[in-house]
């Protein structure tokens, strides 16, 4: 959870001067509605105009290897960066920009051993918590499509995995196996059909590795948190222009990211809607995704991947259905819960997303392929 409250004037004051940042500072306040790490946007007087930065504690309880973590970002960052010059005189609105701490490194560690990074504040430009319009679905995956494209060529060696097995479907699975056999919570007999509907649908869980397995699908540089609110949007354009909250940045399946984007952006409902009537895969915001996506990263994707957008958003959505039944049939030990069954109301709301996509499977591929066809 979010600890700003007990970062007092005095520690921003001092924490940004730890950073390399030019003029007075004239305090900051909390920013955003992060729930992981703390952040706060930090305002600096310069010759007379007022620069804002932002200015954010790292949850090391999550992210328990920070050197590790602010490697990827630097090295991403950079990258992205350099790549993003095409853009001319927007490239800073295009990348995120570290501003290294007064010691050379990327982050700050204070006396307490928090650890600290800042960032150039992107001006001009907002983020938004829910898909409203296919627009939109369309500015942010071209969003997050053009972020893998900057990174294509990142040389160097393999990045860090911040959160090892994030989307290793069949690992999920078998914990859901074990948790189904166990039983510890005595909840078995009274979700059998959902354990059910699990079991009969292990027929995907394999298939994304397996294509990695055989080179049609390759390892890139992916985000692995795709919601809508990590892209920022432009306030004269409309237009997506920069991803932010890398902390998951690291190797993986660029249909990971997109399976993702698929299954927080098309749903017709919260993930936690009970009345599973409400719940659907909407398609207008499926071909505003796909469009968006592929207008940026329809170049490089091989045949296979464009093959299976459709279906990575089917898996994806039946891999966290598998998290949230599993969580339940443990005892609600991972995710924060509001009310009794409420992780089992999350995973048959999630099962229902995995009907509604199969269901359109057929006319999401289509139209993928007459989408790229047109481009």
């Amino acid at each position: 959870m979010s600890t700003h409250t007990s970062v007092s004037p005095s520690d921003i004051n001092a924490l940004a001067a730890a950073f390399s940042i030019h003029g007075q500072c004239l305090g900051g306040e909390p920013y955003g509605s992060g729930h992981i790490n703390d952040t706060f946007v930090v305002n600096f007087n310069q010759a007379g105009t007022c620069v804002r930065y932002i200015l954010q504690r790292i949850n090391t309880r999550i992210f328990k290897d920070a050197s590790a973590l602010m490697e990827n970002i630097s090295r991403v960052t950079k990258h992205a960066a350099q790549r993003a010059l095409a853009f001319g005189d927007d490239a800073s609105r295009r990348a995120l920009t570290l501003v290294p701490a007064r010691d050379g490194r990327s982050y700050h560690t204070d006396a307490g051993g928090s650890v600290w990074r800042c960032y150039l504040f992107i001006e001009k430009a907002r983020t938004y918590d829910l898909v409203e319009t296919p627009a939109h679905a369309r500015e942010a995956a071209r969003a997050f499509g053009e972020f893998q494209r900057l990174l294509t060529d990142l040389s160097g060696a393999r990045l860090h995995e911040t959160i090892p097995d994030f989307h290793n479907t069949r690992r999920r699975y078998e914990n859901f196996m074990r948790a189904a056999a166990a039983d510890t919570q005595n909840r078995a007999a009274a979700v059998r059909a959902d354990i059910d509907f699990a079991m009969q649908n292990e027929g995907m869980v394999d298939v994304l590795a397996s294509l990695q397995a055989s080179g049609a699908v390759p390892e890139r540089v992916t985000h692995n948190d795709t919601k809508f609110n990590n892209v920022m949007i432009d306030d004269a354009t409309g237009r997506g222009i920069c991803v932010i909250d890398l902390d998951t940045v690291m190797p993986g399946l660029a249909l990971y990211d997109f399976g993702d984007m698929v299954r927080s952006a098309t749903a017709s409902a919260l993930e936690d809607e009970t009345d599973l009537s409400k719940v659907t895969m909407r398609m207008p915001v499926y071909e505003g995704l796909a469009t968006g996506y592929l207008e940026a990263a329809g170049d490089f994707l091989t045949e296979a991947e464009r093959a299976h957008l459709a279906f990575s958003g089917k898996l994806i959505t039946f891999e966290i259905g598998l998290r949230f039944l599993t969580d339940y049939l443990e005892g609600d030990v991972y995710f924060k819960t509001k009310r009794p069954g409420h992780n089992l109301d999350r995973a048959r709301n999630q099962f229902a997303m995995v009907r509604s996509i199969d269901a359109q499977q057929s006319a999401m591929e289509a139209a993928g392929a007459r989408i790229f066809s047109s481009l």
